[in-house]
């Protein structure tokens, strides 16, 4: 089943529901993917439908991060759309993941102490292994650390 599926399905369960909060979020999610596929003019890759549900976490992450402090209606919505838009994300690698696919990209390049001067080379080899499944500030937060 497509992610277009996915969620048509649950929004119509959460219709029946009455669960507002996520219809409205599984439609705006709906409503994205399907511009998506218009956009393409076929039928969207399951690779292309996480990135687009990646896309619309970051904005919402983004969003929350911009709220002032005191507009807690915003925060509190914003909150509840993650929660629901991070089940249809697939499960992100954590650190530990992460600094293993760095070692294996470092021993690959045959680099033992990466300067900033390699960080550009270990980065083009090392996005590609972990698009769509880590963070890519937490990835370069990580490389970052373990340079010299």
């Amino acid at each position: 089943m497509s992610k277009i599926e996915e969620v048509r399905v649950d929004m119509f369960k959460a219709m029946k529901e009455g669960n507002k909060d996520t219809k409205e979020t599984l439609s705006m999610l709906l409503a994205a993917l399907k511009n998506k596929a218009i956009d393409k003019r076929e039928d969207l890759t399951e690779e292309e439908e996480i990135q687009v549900v990646l896309k619309e976490i970051k904005q919402t992450k983004e969003a929350l991060e911009m709220t002032p402090a005191d507009r807690t209606d915003i925060i509190e919505e914003c909150t509840k759309r993650l929660a629901v838009l991070e089940q249809y994300a697939p499960k992100m690698m954590d650190e530990t993941e992460i600094r293993g696919v760095i070692n294996a990209t470092l021993a690959e390049l045959g680099i033992e102490a990466p300067t900033s001067k390699d960080k550009g080379r270990i980065m083009k080899v090392l996005m590609p292994k972990v698009k769509g499944k880590a963070d890519g500030k937490l990835v370069n937060d990580l490389l970052t650390s373990i340079m010299q």
